[in-house]
């Protein structure tokens, strides 16, 4: 017999054949229960009756909310705990009230989620301090901004259930995409929020992650999926994407990196690849370590076919900048690309020079009159310093998060990248299925609804990811006239929510 756990906040149906069991809502159940039922099936309907009013305070302001906390929002969860989701609704709206000019009926719906590493994702309750601040977090926030929070745990490359890893790739997608459909689904019923006005936000591969969320709108390749766990039968399409530092387009990552770091062979792991419960620095980047590792030859080797590789992928996309010049790079990796990414960091750099900052020690930033005039990526490597040695996701020996992710349901990591396959040991993961996690694979198709609005943040100084694969994605929803803010902030790192105001201004701005 197959048994499943009863966990926190069941609100549902157990059947077995013909015969139906109705089972109370709980709330916070303290230690799980088996049921004597061959399956579980979850109730996807909303129950006001579970929630909780709590306090916190932002600026010396109490913030006042209800939540409802840890509600199963698929019929056949493959892990309870990691398929749930909690809902917090500014106190206001429960009383006619509005916040910043928004009503129970138009405050939009935020969803933040909290993967990063490809890891389970954590549901983002709201907080007045966070791991790396002091500051509050981006959940609590939305909520003082007006906005309804959804956040929903998400499974990872390292869930499990009876042993069988449950949360390798496209899980992470098909969860996001399933805690769409229960908010479409208990539309009318919710206290408040509108379902036509969700946000996603993500930082790293959860940046990655908010990136499909907005792409790959009722993508028909997710349906066996979504119905293996019971999702609700609706649309899962959004509103609008923010998308900080997205690890994403991963078959194509690891050339991106070359073509920017090539000829740097050594690397500066950040202090997090190497010791757990690392610190950032001030500005939230991950602290790096002091000494530096040299590649291997065959590191070395591989970094120059990537590196090779990455014009020709370019070139196929056949992308224009915002003029309507198509964008290109000859075997050498030079044209009208290249001018673009550079022009991206010569904004970054004005900006910051027009607030004050002193850049005059910046090697690599050409300066005319006073201002920022170009820059030369020759010099970008050493400046930034490389953080991962080639090749930087998909690891010949099959290290990596990525290898993970796409790894096989009894754990066993795959490649994903066919140059990097063919030049070391280990299989390839199955075509269709590294397809489906690139959301360059849907943009601009008729059969999916993308995201009207898009925000793109990645520092210019992430060691993490190069700035080609953000600018890629950018461009690509440009081409297909979706509105985009993209932009590479100067000093930042791989990091995400550091410019909250900014963030829900623009969400104001998109949704006012």
């Amino acid at each position: 017999m197959r048994k499943k756990f009863l966990a926190k906040a069941l609100a549902g149906i157990l059947g077995v054949g013909i015969f139906t069991a109705t089972v109370p809502n709980f709330y916070e159940i303290g230690e799980a229960m088996t049921l004597p039922y061959e399956e579980t099936v979850y109730d996807l309907n909303f129950a006001e009756a579970i929630g909780t009013e709590k306090t916190l305070t932002v600026d010396g302001r109490e913030i006042k909310f209800v939540a409802y906390e840890n509600i199963v929002y698929v019929r056949n969860p493959a892990n309870v705990d990691a398929q749930c989701l909690s809902i917090y609704i500014p106190a206001e709206y429960f009383s006619g009230g509005t916040i910043n000019g928004y009503t129970a009926a138009t405050a939009p719906i935020f969803m933040p989620n909290g993967v990063g590493g490809y890891m389970p994702g954590e549901i983002q309750a709201p907080a007045e301090k966070t791991r790396f601040s002091d500051s509050p977090n981006a959940s609590l926030v939305a909520l003082s901004r007006g906005l309804v929070v959804v956040s929903p745990a998400i499974r990872g490359r390292t869930t499990t259930t009876d042993g069988v890893y449950v949360g390798k790739a496209p899980a992470l997608i098909v969860d996001y995409k399933a805690a769409v459909r229960y908010l479409r689904h208990n539309r009318g019923k919710l206290p408040a929020g509108d379902t036509e006005k969700i946000i996603s936000n993500g930082t790293s591969a959860g940046g990655a992650l908010s990136a499909a969320l907005g792409s790959m709108g009722n993508a028909p390749e997710f349906e066996p999926y979504l119905r293996e766990i019971g999702a609700a039968d609706e649309r899962d399409d959004i509103f609008a994407s923010s998308d900080y530092c997205p690890i994403t387009n991963l078959e194509n990552a690891d050339a991106s990196y070359e073509w920017i770091f090539y000829g740097e062979n050594k690397y500066y792991p950040a202090m997090w690849q190497i010791k757990a419960n690392a610190t950032a620095d001030d500005a939230n980047n991950p602290t790096a370590v002091k000494q530096a590792t040299n590649m291997t030859a065959a590191e070395i080797k591989i970094s120059k076919k990537l590196r090779d590789a990455f014009p020709a992928y370019v070139n196929s996309l056949k992308l224009r900048d915002e003029y309507g010049k198509i964008l290109t790079l000859d075997k050498k990796g030079n044209g009208t690309f290249k001018s673009y990414i550079k022009r991206k960091y010569v904004e970054s750099a004005q900006d910051a020079l027009e607030r004050g900052e002193d850049l005059s020690g910046v090697d690599w930033l050409i300066f005319e009159n006073g201002r920022v005039v170009d820059v030369d990526l020759t010099k970008y490597p050493a400046a930034a310093t490389r953080m991962k040695a080639a090749p930087a996701f998909d690891k010949m020996d099959l290290s990596s998060a990525e290898n993970d992710e796409f790894a096989t349901a009894d754990n066993s990591p795959r490649h994903f990248n066919a140059l990097v396959q063919k030049n070391s040991k280990g299989d390839m993961a199955d075509a269709e299925l590294i397809k489906i996690m690139n959301p360059m694979n849907f943009i601009g198709r008729d059969d999916v609804t993308v995201a009207k609005h898009f925000r793109i943040r990645h520092g210019a100084v992430d060691r993490d990811t190069a700035l080609a694969i953000p600018a890629i994605l950018a461009l690509k929803l440009q081409n297909t006239g979706v509105d985009v803010d993209f932009f590479s902030p100067w000093g930042r790192g791989h990091s995400g929510d550091y410019d909250l105001d900014k963030l829900f201004d623009w969400i104001d701005s998109i949704c006012k």
